[in-house]
């Protein structure tokens, strides 16, 4: 970020965020009204943000779909029915797309709780499906607001989660075609200190991927993806992960949850999801690691 001219952060405007890197509002101030999932990363985060500011690097929030969905929840905390929606084009599209996802994520949990194993599999892949063109309008949404943002001079450092790797075929739709737009995988220096190549995809997101960038076919892959992805949700590690003396904890939980459920057969996932479905992620992660290591003897 501190080699760029401006920072497009993948987060919707908030109204305390300029405030809160001037110096005018403490960090603390600012994150406790934020619903957050890595609060320690969060107030890290922005101490650097205001260093980059502080060096007279442009920040700005841009993302749109969070920023119109946080704008239906109000109408509807308001007492709005879905019926009383503006008729504007993004909202409505943001809507019905959210609306999809939302039950077909509830449609997984109920299924993961009590029902088969191949109902699971295939209420994975049903909400892969509509992740993935939840996705596609997210990243949408977000190239357009981008191209206003970097039609000022300088470069421009714009962060994405690695789920919205397609965001720069987006990007690069509209932008002249002699833009050079590059993509970083930030993490990819420390896989490399690390001694390994590769990503840090868990199985969920690459079928997600599969989806996304080719949503009208199906793949012979798709049924050992959903079926690893079931036991890799149950072992990753949910919550922050505290002081360890690991400077990348979580980089190294992913690898470890990811080579674990690449070695998995669809027999293997099978015997392990009806051993792990209702156990917590430290008990589950210790059942799959003693059945790997029983499977490894002689």
């Amino acid at each position: 970020m501190a080699d760029h001219d401006t920072v497009i952060l993948e987060e919707p405007p908030d109204p305390g965020f300029t405030s809160m890197l001037s110096g005018q509002l403490e960090i603390d101030a600012y994150l406790e009204d934020l619903d957050l999932e890595f609060p320690a990363y969060s107030r890290l985060m922005c101490e650097a943000l205001r260093d980059l500011q502080h060096n007279r690097i442009r920040i700005v929030q841009v993302e749109p779909f969070i920023d119109t969905l946080l704008k239906i929840h109000d109408f509807f905390a308001d007492g709005g029915k879905p019926s009383d929606l503006p008729q504007s084009a993004a909202l409505q599209r943001v809507y019905e797309v959210e609306k999809e996802a939302t039950a077909a994520l509830l449609n997984f949990y109920a299924v993961s709780v009590r029902g088969a194993f191949d109902a699971c599999i295939d209420a994975v892949k049903q909400f892969a499906r509509v992740d993935a063109r939840r996705f596609a309008l997210r990243d949408q949404l977000r190239a357009d607001a981008i191209v206003d943002v970097i039609a000022a001079p300088g470069r421009h450092f714009i962060e994405a989660g690695q789920i919205h790797y397609p965001l720069w075929r987006e990007l690069k739709s509209r932008l002249p075609r002699d833009y050079r737009l590059r993509v970083c995988f930030l993490m990819a220096t420390t896989l490399r200190k690390l001694g390994l190549k590769g990503h840090l995809y868990g199985p969920g997101d690459l079928l997600t991927l599969l989806y996304r960038f080719h949503p009208n076919r199906r793949f012979d892959e798709e049924d050992i993806l959903a079926a690893r992805a079931l036991v890799y949700i149950k072992l990753i590690a949910k919550e922050e992960i505290g002081e360890t003396g690991d400077p990348v904890p979580h980089c190294r939980d992913e690898l470890e949850v990811g080579a674990i459920t690449r070695a998995l057969s669809m027999a293997d996932c099978h015997q392990l999801f009806g051993l792990i479905r209702k156990k917590s992620t430290q008990d589950a992660r210790e059942m799959v690691l003693h059945a790997a290591a029983s499977k490894g003897k002689p």
